[in-house]
């Protein structure tokens, strides 16, 4: 293999590294993203059961009113029946005490089912904001242990930069330029080795990036020079391994 390759290929091992800690970074800054979103969501549905206790409380604060001014009518009624001159009067206004009654007590049920509701809604509450304590602590402890991670991390990433800087300078820019249009659409991974297929000649061939197969002109002019080829279908640069070739006797 010729210097151009065998500088790709040592510029492809630091890629590799490269998108391998790419990768653990995002993951470990996700891992805090997640959480955050986490409590803020706990925080959000904190505040509308708060809300929606006090919509309810304040429901039941006007039904209350409410029965308070039905009871002073119904009082009012039942005073004025030692005024009354005809039992036809009298049996007119008992029969409208009669019914603030009867609507008085389902107002009182739904008073009282209102107030059960607001107890529950503020219990449910309750165990919402725990759960916000908990995540708010486990949040704190994840953001230590991953900025240790982090921190570690970005030294490594600045110091497989600097080496794949070094690397590149090996590189001749035109062949550079294709290489690293080729890491950015495969994430991370440029070159594939030709995998060749049976003991003796005609070998078969397959680019071992895509699995797809490959015309004998890629490997035989890979065995003599020293130039860029790419495979048809997935667009990596080919490179041959030729110990991989054997023949009977």
């Amino acid at each position: 293999m010729g210097p151009m390759l065998t500088a790709l290929l040592q510029l492809q091992a630091i890629e590799r590294q490269l998108t391998h800690v790419r990768g653990r970074l995002k993951t470990r800054r996700g891992a805090v993203n997640a959480q955050e979103k986490r409590i803020e969501q706990l925080t959000a549905d904190h505040q509308g059961l708060l809300d929606k206790a006090l919509a309810c409380r304040k429901d039941a604060d006007r039904r209350e009113l409410d029965l308070k001014e039905r009871e002073a009518q119904s009082q009012k009624l039942r005073t004025s029946l030692n005024t009354t001159k005809t039992n036809k009067e009298y049996a007119a206004i008992l029969t409208q005490i009669n019914t603030l009654k009867a609507d008085n007590a389902k107002i009182e049920e739904e008073v009282l089912k209102m107030m059960a509701d607001v107890d529950a809604v503020k219990a449910q509450a309750g165990k919402v904001q725990e759960t916000i304590a908990a995540e708010t602590q486990r949040l704190s402890v994840l953001q230590t242990a991953s900025q240790a991670e982090i921190d570690k991390l970005n030294a490594m990433l600045a110091d497989l930069t600097a080496k794949r800087a070094d690397a590149a300078a090996n590189v001749p820019r035109e062949p550079l330029a294709v290489f690293d249009r080729i890491v950015e659409a495969n994430d991370g991974e440029a070159m594939a080795v030709i995998e060749v297929q049976g003991r003796r000649p005609p070998f078969e061939y397959t680019c071992g990036g895509c699995y797809m197969s490959l015309n004998a002109e890629h490997a035989n002019a890979l065995r003599t020079r020293d130039e860029l080829r790419t495979c048809n279908n997935c667009g990596r640069i080919l490179y041959m391994e030729i110990k991989t070739e054997t023949s009977d006797k």
